[in-house]
């Protein structure tokens, strides 16, 4: 059974670089022609707030010769209103892990609100499959080797990959789940890094996983509670320390995430079928917790931290109202008219996956503190209604 959550330090970073929303036909020049400036004394004809204009070369010249104005190449301060959120703008993301459970809906969400997309993969073939230009006209697509490339320029990156771990937990399987996410990580952080300050993304949005504090029957995890001491938790102390080498003046949102529900993959696209065989039921005790959240709720709290330059450091990715892994299966069972009562022992679960069995047969009830302090807004907090609306989808 998948629980990608299981395995998916707070830094005071700049906010997110804004670009106005004015006809000035500048942003279609090459990105090598661009320079990033800002004004507090005179906007561009159109432009409502102070942010960073993408001009061209010849605009800045134009702009510099006007009298008594003060231009710098700097961070910049961003208008917000009064809830505190910045303004909304179009912006140039770049992703990684888009072909991904999470990714595919991200990048989806993305495109519908008019932002360009730049999916970095392992594999262009496999990246077109899902993203065929037909059906997504604009996209860009980009192996490791162009990385680099395609992150210089972008507004933000947003880090997803990271291979499944839903599976025999070999030595070399093991290997893999630390290298695969490490290395993506680094090597975002190293293009992000090396950019020149001009073209250098504004923010990173980097996964992370609950997996960082470990599991307990007892205890309540936020994002202050410390780190545990089984593999997964050292999994993710890596994966997180080195996305906090990116230059400081980018925003960093490091977002622990929990077990994603949606019926198209993870947990529940092999729980549903079970289900609806009436063989479902819950694993071991049924005692231990499910922190788990709707991936649509994920995929707005990323589209916040992008857009939010409050949101920063270490955010629980979980829904407010964790369950028992019993409870949880009990309300499945519900919504699609079935019983839960094949549990399943937690030996056989042992036997077939090793040390891997301790994403299902453990858990840990995390909160999302942080998300609710800063007011985000989740549409499903209890699992019955994300399950509800999950089968009838």
């Amino acid at each position: 059974m998948a629980m990608a959550g299981s395995i998916p330090a707070t830094m005071e970073t700049s906010s997110l670089s804004k670009r106005p929303q004015c006809d000035t036909g500048l942003h279609s020049a090459p990105l090598s022609l661009r320079s990033r400036w800002c004004s507090a004394s005179l906007l561009p004809s159109g432009c409502s707030f102070i942010g960073s204009f993408g001009f061209s070369s010849s605009a800045c010249s134009h702009y510099r010769s006007l009298p008594k104005l003060q231009w710098q190449r700097a961070k910049v301060l961003p208008i917000v209103s009064q809830a505190g959120q910045d303004l909304n703008d179009k912006m140039i993301v770049s992703i990684t892990g888009a072909t991904g459970f999470v990714g595919r809906k991200l990048v989806q969400r993305l495109l519908s609100e008019g932002h360009k997309v730049r999916v970095l993969t392992r594999s262009a073939s496999n990246a077109v499959k899902y993203f065929p230009a037909a059906a997504y006209p604009g996209i860009e697509i980009a192996e490791e080797a162009q990385w680099a490339d395609l992150i210089q320029g972008s507004t933000a990156v947003i880090n997803l990959a990271g291979n499944p771990i839903s599976t025999r937990w070999s030595p070399e399987v093991k290997a893999e789940i630390m290298k695969s996410r490490v290395d993506a990580t680094s090597k975002v952080v190293e293009a992000i890094n090396a950019a020149p300050q001009e073209l250098r993304p504004s923010v990173l949005v980097s996964a992370t996983a609950i997996g960082f504090y470990g599991t307990s029957e007892t205890q309540t995890f936020d994002e202050l509670s410390p780190s545990g001491a089984d593999y997964l938790s050292r999994v993710c102390r890596e994966w997180e320390s080195t996305a906090q080498k990116v230059d400081s003046d980018v925003r960093l949102v490091l977002v622990r995430i929990g077990i994603v529900l949606e019926s198209d993959g993870g947990a529940l696209a092999q729980m549903i079928p079970l289900f609806k065989l009436y063989a479902g039921g819950p694993i071991g005790s049924g005692k231990q917790w499910f922190s788990w959240v709707h991936r649509d709720d994920l995929v707005g709290l990323i589209m916040e931290a992008l857009k939010n330059s409050s949101y920063r450091g270490v955010i629980n990715g979980t829904a407010p109202n964790p369950v028992r892994f019993s409870e949880m299966c009990d309300q499945l069972g519900a919504a699609l008219g079935r019983p839960s009562w094949l549990p399943v022992p937690a030996f056989m679960l042992q036997a077939l996956l090793g040390e891997g069995a301790q994403l299902v047969v453990n858990g840990q009830r995390v909160i999302p503190k942080k998300a609710l302090e800063l007011g985000f807004k989740f549409k499903y907090k209890y699992v019955s209604d994300a399950l509800k609306a999950i089968v009838s989808s």
